[in-house]
């Protein structure tokens, strides 16, 4: 491991440390974190840096009191320190702003600065205390214009993003966490936001910072560590690792000669027919100017960062979301004409199914049956014309699919909610094989399920493959991607940052294509220009 660095010039630098963790370990099914050992300093920037999974923002939520840890030790200014919660951390000056937000969207903005700690006396609030409180927290990130009574539904998210970090540093902070604050930030935010955090570090405060953005890693963090696999693998002056040493120590020792231990799908040599292009979709704020070829038999991996549009992709082509630019071209009529899916269900009837990422409120019926569950793909089929329902058939059609996906279930007739996550998901997987789609897009098919649970559905994608569909793979697992792909299409903020074939797959190469259009201070930071904001976070709605 690098050789461990403090500013000296840190306010406390000299003493006892900010925190000190020992051994910190935790797991869920399987270790997620293994013996952390990990100090910051007073005043000082500390940068967290790893691959998705790699274990940052689980080792975050253990300091702000948000997870217990499974073993080891956390001392804060030298004293053990033991979180029962979020609210006893943030009794000891310990605050994070997480990536997804946290405001109210029908609220004020100065009633979501001060969420919480209204101060009401006898019951009764003082707006005018309310407002002038909000506006001295504006005025720390440089939001003076802001009127405080606005609702939060009207702000930009990069001004969203301000304010939830406004109301955090403006109460009283020991120790702040940042998990990615600059993904929704335009780059004259992010200098407001770079002032505040130098006044915050002048003051004594600690700040861990987490971010995939290697230029504001060097502009703002002291030191940086490195985590891999749930293990800390380096920690080092900010300039003393340059992106391609960071890129390194992220993908392994493995790397390095370009082999991992994954046993991978032979790749594809035959000729195959075109079923789908993507021609310079795009859609403001998500994604911008992406073109591929799908063809049939083939396994296309989508990888890249968190944030960086892959979800969001997926949904565009389906119909989700509403694109903005560019669309999609269809064997089923020699590709003649350039359309854009206006929803789902236009997406089916033209081929094309989804498997969500958020399967429990995107794409199930948590409170339905197994066999409902499975069959609402194949409704219009089951209904007579006077409305009846063949629940024989649909009966039938469970059973089947049941048997061919090995789902471990005790009546076709019970609630979905009482199966194991890994059935579930062989459920919504199952429904779409009904279906009989030439299309299928898998959003992180192996999420959330055990090792044997997705074992069966990388199978199951690859004799998808094998008996001619086409299907599409977004994955934050690179593991998962190589083993599974003919190729991958790597996004990096919302555009293709490269293309890899996974017969000769270089994962070094595969983490530098992920941070491309991250890495440089250009205003193409954010797709669709400086207004735009943060990459969309994919919305709720259940999608057939």
């Amino acid at each position: 491991m690098y050789a461990s660095h403090a500013d000296s010039g840190s306010p406390g630098a000299a003493g006892v440390p900010l925190l000190v963790t020992q051994a910190i370990a935790k797991s869920f099914a399987v270790p997620v974190l293994k013996a952390i050992d990990f100090t910051l300093q007073h005043g000082e920037v500390h940068a967290l840096m790893g691959s998705n999974g790699a274990g940052k923002s689980t080792l975050c939520n253990i300091i702000a009191g948000v997870l217990p840890a499974s073993g080891g030790n956390l001392e804060l200014r030298g004293q053990r320190f033991q979180p029962a919660g979020i609210r006893d951390a943030e009794a000891q000056g310990i605050r994070m702003v997480m990536q997804e937000l946290n405001l109210f969207p029908t609220l004020s903005i100065a009633e979501n600065l001060a969420f919480g700690e209204f101060g009401a006396r006898a019951g009764i609030l003082s707006h005018g205390r309310l407002h002038a409180r909000a506006r001295a927290a504006l005025a720390t990130l440089g939001l003076e214009d802001l009127d405080p009574e606005m609702p939060v539904s009207r702000l930009g998210v990069g001004q969203q993003q301000l304010v939830e970090i406004a109301r955090v540093i403006s109460r009283p902070l020991s120790l702040l966490i940042l998990d990615e604050p600059t993904a929704a930030l335009t780059d004259p935010q992010i200098e407001r936001l770079f002032t505040s955090l130098r006044k915050l570090t002048a003051r004594g405060v600690g700040i861990l910072y987490i971010s995939h953005r290697m230029d504001e890693i060097r502009r703002i963090a002291d030191r940086v560590s490195v985590l891999r696999d749930g293990h800390l693998v380096a920690t080092a002056p900010s300039g003393a690792l340059d992106s391609d040493q960071i890129i390194t120590l992220m993908a392994g020792e493995k790397a390095v000669d370009g082999s991992t231990t994954t046993q991978r799908r032979t790749p594809r040599t035959e000729p195959a027919s075109p079923v789908l292009k993507v021609e310079q979709l795009g859609r403001r704020g998500a994604f911008s100017d992406i073109s591929f070829t799908l063809h049939a038999g083939e396994v296309l991996g989508i990888g890249g960062l968190i944030g960086a549009g892959r979800s969001e992709l997926l949904r565009g082509i389906f119909g989700a979301d509403r694109v903005d630019s560019g669309g999609i071209r269809l064997a089923a009529d020699q590709f003649a004409r350039l359309r854009r899916m206006r929803s789902p269900q236009e997406a089916v009837r033209a081929g094309l199914g989804l498997v969500v990422e958020d399967r429990k409120s995107q794409g199930l019926l948590l409170q339905a049956s197994i066999a409902h569950n499975l069959s609402l793909a194949r409704l219009p089929d089951l209904h007579s014309r006077l409305g009846m329902m063949d629940t024989a058939r649909e009966t039938e059609l469970a059973a089947t699919m049941c048997r061919s996906l090995d789902i471990n279930y005790r009546a076709l007739d019970q609630t979905l909610w009482e199966l194991s996550g890994g059935n579930q998901q062989k459920v919504l997987i199952g429904r779409w094989l009904l279906k009989a789609l030439p299309i299928l897009l898998f959003d992180e098919p192996g999420r959330g399920v055990d090792a044997r649970a997705k074992a069966r559905i990388q199978l199951l994608v690859r004799e998808l493959a094998a008996a001619g569909k086409a299907v599409v793979v977004v994955s934050s697992e690179t593991e998962e991607l190589s083993a599974l792909a003919d190729r991958i299409l790597v996004l990096s903020n919302g555009r293709v940052a490269g293309e890899f074939a996974t017969g000769n797959f270089d994962e070094s190469a595969f983490l530098s294509a992920c941070f491309r259009f991250y890495s440089d201070g250009t205003q193409d930071r954010h797709p669709g220009g400086e207004s735009s904001g943060k990459p969309a976070r994919h919305d709720r709605k259940t999608t057939p």
